[in-house]
């Protein structure tokens, strides 16, 4: 069974929808990341089958502040919940907040403003948006009520490049049930498999040393890799090429998943071994309208693509491709999504060759000096397994916005989330310490925070952490 909508919730995309049908001036401000983006990508669609002029911006949330609404109806996606945007409404302007981050404002806010404001988030009405939907969730439930199901591909994206299958491997919730509307529309495939990036793409020898949420002697080892794989009679090659997940028999994948398996319970706390299994397997998602063996055919390569594009400030490239605009796009894609594997190679060398990983009693940090703040997140994330799996690690990189601002990204093993710690809830604490701003999910987060002020965040953190990290 797949969850039906609150009546509540079911009644505010109702009137969003009615915001859509009556007005002609429209700007749409999203965030710049995969769900943002994915965000906008569905609005957009649906507006230009509405016939509706419109703009659409990508914005990072330090900018979200100084804005200046014009429109008659401006919508945000994928951000705005978190925000103050109520302060920079004006009399003339309605707003419309598709979110499903953690408000700032209350259900009751909505009915204030007599129809000026509308703000629909999950957690109004008991979801969890953290893993049972995602900005684009939100965004295709508001295409949905004008009939567009075929928009579910996005919102399947939109929620695996959230991390929202993070949890149980899989899409819940309401995530689920825009899952089943992209199967029954023959979009989406999926199915069990083991949870090691680079489904389609990646050779496993590749794929197998990046496994990171615990340190294994195969990280960042490919030669323990090829010795692990001969142990198992798995073929490297196949066809004069190197194999990927996706060539392997069931066999030789359950093969691969009892080693995997072990190899994790020798490294893990006792109490962590019952979770080992969700660390190894987890459901795929394959677009059916895309090449099989590219990137866009698998959601979790998909939503790289589309964050590779943001990273280096060209997000509509990654628009143009979710609308079906690939004449010119697909060739950007491919030379922006090597310039940022190039580039993250370059950053994850500089942090290993300098040591830059400063441990603290509770937590690990790096600065990355020279670190672009839109992909210090990513290089957070990748550079794990260089440090202590067992800690979270925070990357701090200056946003180059003229402002003295520190972009902080945390990364964790999802084993601590599973131990019921929810770091985008403590970060978004004790940024608001600080003169600063964040939040964001329980395994990823993150925040801006004067440069100033990094000792005192490190300080409070690392002791805030005390006696929840073991």
């Amino acid at each position: 069974m797949t969850p039906i909508l609150p009546e509540k919730m079911n009644k505010s995309f109702s009137k969003a929808q009615e915001m859509l049908k009556s007005a002609e001036d429209i700007k749409i401000y999203s965030h710049n990341d995969c769900d943002g983006i994915s965000s906008g990508a569905i609005l957009s669609s649906l507006l230009d089958r509405l016939d509706k002029e419109h703009e659409i911006e990508f914005i990072s949330l330090d900018k979200l502040n100084d804005l200046k609404i014009n429109n008659e109806l401006t919508i945000f996606s994928d951000l705005g919940s978190g925000q103050s945007i109520d302060k920079i409404s004006t009399s003339s302007s309605r707003i419309l907040v598709l979110d499903h981050h953690p408000p700032l404002r209350s259900l009751n806010y909505n009915s204030k403003l007599s129809g000026r404001f509308l703000e629909i988030n999950p957690l109004f009405y008991g979801i969890d948006g953290s893993y049972e939907i995602s900005g684009g969730g939100m965004c295709y439930l508001l295409a949905k009520k004008f009939g567009f199901h075929d928009l579910s591909w996005v919102g399947v994206l939109s929620a695996v490049g959230d991390m929202q299958n993070t949890r149980t491997g899989k899409l819940e919730g309401i995530n689920k049930s825009i899952l089943q509307d992209a199967t029954n529309h023959g979009l989406v495939d999926s199915a069990a498999d083991l949870s090691i990036y680079g489904r389609q793409t990646r050779p496993l020898i590749i794929a197998l040393s990046y496994f990171s949420d615990v340190t294994l002697p195969i990280t960042n080892n490919k030669t323990e890799v090829i010795l692990l794989l001969k142990k198992l009679g798995i073929d490297r090659r196949c066809d004069n090429r190197l194999r990927t997940l996706s060539d392997l028999t069931s066999d030789e994948k359950t093969r691969l998943f009892s080693e995997l398996v072990k190899l994790l319970s020798r490294e893990v706390p006792e109490k962590y071994i019952k979770y080992v299994p969700k660390l190894v397997t987890g459901d795929y998602y394959e677009f059916l309208n895309e090449e099989e063996k590219t990137p866009l055919r698998d959601a979790s390569e998909f939503s790289t693509a589309v964050n590779a594009c943001s990273r280096n400030k060209n997000p509509e490239v990654a628009l143009d491709i979710l609308k079906g605009d690939r004449v010119l796009a697909m060739d950007e894609l491919e030379r922006l999504t090597r310039k940022h594997r190039q580039y993250l190679a370059e950053k994850i060398r500089m942090i290993e060759d300098n040591e830059l990983i400063v441990p603290l009693n509770n937590l690990q940090y790096f600065h990355g000096h020279g670190i672009k703040s839109e992909v210090v997140g990513t290089i957070t994330g990748m550079v794990l397994s260089h440090g202590d799996w067992r800690k979270p690690i925070i990357g701090f990189s200056h946003v180059d916005n003229g402002e003295d601002l520190l972009k902080v990204s945390l990364r964790c093993s999802r084993l601590l989330a599973y131990d019921g710690i929810h770091f985008g809830h403590i970060m978004r604490k004790i940024a608001s310490k600080v003169g600063g701003s964040g939040g964001g999910h329980a395994v990823a987060c993150g925040a801006y925070i004067p440069s100033k002020n990094q000792d005192e965040f490190l300080k409070i953190f690392n002791s805030t952490l005390k006696g929840i990290i073991n």
